[in-house]
């Protein structure tokens, strides 16, 4: 009697981590298409003011609600990239892709701690951010506070 032998699971090699560079640059590509988004949200609230700026003298409660669909257009974008393809537009023009660490896509929960632990990063004058300069696996601290990692993808061949 002879039993099949099954081979074991292929692995996906494991893609190199993103130096810091590489990640600042995506950041910036991501920053302003994401300053366009925020002027938009923001131009949204311009009718309700009479064309003046939003404070909290004028109207408190619609300052909070300012601020936070501030907050929901920060995680809808970085959510949306995130979770449906592992990278935003300025990550995806680096090369770069966010992932859990088994490799899987990020979930909204990992997305909203990914970004609240950014903050944190960048608190203390981006130390945070430095750390990836110091760390063997190239991890920031919103890295390893959310238990995922950003890895480099390779070019796809020509033809």
């Amino acid at each position: 009697m002879t039993t099949a032998i099954t081979p074991e699971p292929t692995a996906r090699p494991a893609r190199p981590a993103a130096a810091l560079p590489r990640r600042l640059a995506a950041l910036v590509y991501d920053a302003l298409l994401l300053l366009g988004l925020l002027m938009i949200a923001t131009a949204a609230f311009l009718p309700l003011t009479g064309g003046e700026a939003v404070t909290w003298e004028r109207s408190p409660v619609l300052e909070i609600v300012y601020r936070a669909s501030l907050a929901a257009v920060i995680v809808v974008f970085y959510g949306v990239s995130w979770t449906r393809q592992g990278r935003t537009l300025g990550m995806a023009s680096w090369r770069l892709r966010v992932e859990r660490l088994d490799g899987s896509r990020l979930t909204w929960r990992d997305t909203v701690v990914r970004l609240a632990a950014a903050v944190v990063s960048w608190l203390p004058a981006g130390l945070g951010w430095a750390w990836c300069l110091f760390d063997r696996e190239r991890r920031t601290w919103h890295d390893m506070l959310s238990r995922t990692r950003v890895v480099v993808v390779p070019k796809k061949p020509r033809g």
